[in-house]
């Protein structure tokens, strides 16, 4: 299936309208003309390192075979407008990195390793920093967030940043997964007319596309494992608190992670060691509980799963779709081949019992978050406050809302402050079900090292006209109790990926990378985009 007529042209427009879509800087034009083979399909961190250790490719070798890669596939062939902005300093940095090696040695374990990151992460370089909305098109950051710190730290080559769901996806109940007004719309590169799903699809879909070799994705509900599930990669979404938030354009601190999003659980769990760390300017990472210097490489365990005590969370996660059941149903039979003992069914108790207390939490905290966040940008931004957003969006509405509206801004600007009686009963409801009397109490009962479900259904066709076709998936519990999860390809149907969630308590992600490594490798069922212009329905 197609887009629909209208749905085309009116995107056609709008990229003609903005003129502010993709520029490439001169000095990456200029690589592109240099490179004429692309031979990193698919390749790793490791295989990366040690092209760099063994003298076979340098880092600036690397990042402009990446960056042709983006200029061949992004704004032209299949289009996936994946990037909304590449890095010019990207061959410097590369260059500093090599010349680091032949001086000093490798700088940490993502030397040289080229990353995207999301566009709501701010980057104190040539880089604005938007969340994909022209109302912040120019802006930027005083500083680098504090993530992007780690990575720079660990010696990686930020090539740019991805496009993403315009604010996170937090605009409006009609929108349309992946697109923004300042980027366009990413594309599925599965099936170029099927959704990315998620804000953080750009950053999906260049990672499934081999434009860099991981990425950052940042998750509320559902954004960093549904796309991650739906171009066939590894997404991790943290529990809440092990990666710092600072300098990132927020949602709802309740839920706020930002994560990592690769082709392997290697890579994801080498990105996740950089990014966990303390940050005294998030309360949230200062939690005593929470474990640090956790090695999430020392976890892979081809042998992960035997022994481990794996429930099946089926109701409310199973049932909205048979090919995915039928996919999930033969990654737990495989499970169980690897030697997990599987409780069946394990389900989450009050699993959909919180989701209007979700909503109303995060209406108070987008308001009360996000202008924290704009307040604090210079005078040159254009918006300091939620309401001048909504007001930018008001008067630029052939840019802007061309498409959906921004109805949850409208909801979250009426809200009153974090003091008001609804708001903390909301965060109370949300906390007793989805912990103490959600995942804990099904874990504790089964005595269970990690509960299973698909992560959602095959990506849906993209509808400009009629906004997302979402039918199910399984974030939301771990997403309100702040929990871990993970996500890794589990099949396809119809070309389409589908993923398989390993979810846990709190601060158990070592766990939950052991058994979600064990479970890939004994399966391998990631493969690369074929950039489709539609599902293969009928052929597999």
């Amino acid at each position: 299936m197609r887009i629909s007529t209208v749905g085309v042209v009116l995107a056609c427009i709008l990229a003609t309208a903005t003129a502010v879509w993709f520029v490439e800087p001169a000095a990456i034009r200029s690589a592109g003309q240099t490179v004429r083979t692309f031979d990193l399909h698919e390749t790793t961190i490791r295989t990366l390192l040690q092209d760099q250790q063994s003298g076979r490719r340098t880092a600036r070798q690397i990042a402009e075979q990446y960056l042709s890669r983006i200029q061949a596939l992004d704004r032209r062939g299949p289009s996936l407008a994946a990037m909304i902005e590449l890095n010019p300093d990207a061959l410097a940095i590369a260059d500093a990195r090599d010349a680091e090696r032949r001086t000093s040695g490798m700088r940490g374990p993502l030397h040289g390793i080229p990353i995207v990151i999301k566009d709501n992460i701010d980057t104190a370089d040539h880089m604005s920093t938007t969340a994909g909305s022209l109302a912040l098109e120019g802006s930027i950051a005083a500083r680098d967030a504090f993530i992007v710190d780690r990575l720079r730290a660990a010696g990686a080559v930020i090539l740019g940043k991805s496009n993403m769901s315009e604010w996170a996806n937090f605009r409006s109940p009609h929108s349309t997964s992946g697109w923004s007004g300042r980027g366009g719309l990413v594309r599925n590169p599965y099936a170029l007319d099927r959704s990315a799903c998620g804000s953080s699809s750009g950053t999906a879909a260049a990672i499934a596309a081999s434009f860099a070799t991981i990425g950052v994705g940042t998750e509320t509900d559902g954004s960093i494992i549904c796309p991650s599930a739906a171009t066939a990669l590894v997404g991790i979404k943290p529990t809440v608190g092990l990666v710092s938030r600072s300098g990132i354009v927020p949602i709802a601190h309740s839920q706020d992670t930002a994560g990592p999003m690769g082709r392997t659980v290697e890579d994801a769990a080498i990105l996740l060691e950089v990014l966990a760390a303390v940050d005294e300017q998030d309360r949230a990472t200062m939690d005593p509980s929470r474990p640090n210097g956790v090695a999430y490489r020392a976890a892979l365990d081809l042998n992960g799963l035997r022994g481990a005590r794996i429930g099946i969370a089926r109701a409310k996660f199973f049932g909205y779709s048979d090919v995915t059941d039928q996919i999930a149903n033969a990654a737990v039979k495989r499970m169980s081949e690897l030697g997990a003992i599987i409780v069946d069914p394990a389900d989450i108790p009050n699993a959909g019992m919180y989701d209007q207390s979700e909503m109303d939490v995060l209406l108070y905290e987008f308001k009360a978050d996000l202008d924290a966040y704009l307040g604090a940008l210079g005078p040159a931004s254009k918006a300091h406050s939620l309401a001048d957003v909504i007001a930018f969006n008001e008067s630029n509405r052939m840019l802007e809302m061309p498409f959906f509206g921004q109805e949850l801004m409208l909801e979250a600007q009426k809200k009153g402050p974090l003091t008001d009686a609804a708001y903390r009963a909301a965060i109370v409801r949300n906390v007793t079900l989805s912990r103490k009397e959600g995942i804990d109490a099904v874990m504790d009962r089964l005595h269970l090292d990690a509960l299973v479900a698909p992560s959602g259904s095959p990506a849906w066709t993209i509808d400009l006209v009629n906004g997302d076709h979402f039918v199910g998936s399984s974030t939301t519990p771990a997403a309100v109790a702040g929990y871990p999860s993970i996500t890794v390809p589990a099949g396809y149907a119809a070309g389409l990926p589908v993923g398989i969630s390993f979810i846990g308590r709190r601060w158990s992600e070592a766990q939950l990378i052991k058994y979600a490594y064990a479970f890939e490798q004994a399966t391998k069922h990631r493969r690369p985009p074929t950039f489709a212009e539609t599902a293969a329905v009928g052929v597999d």
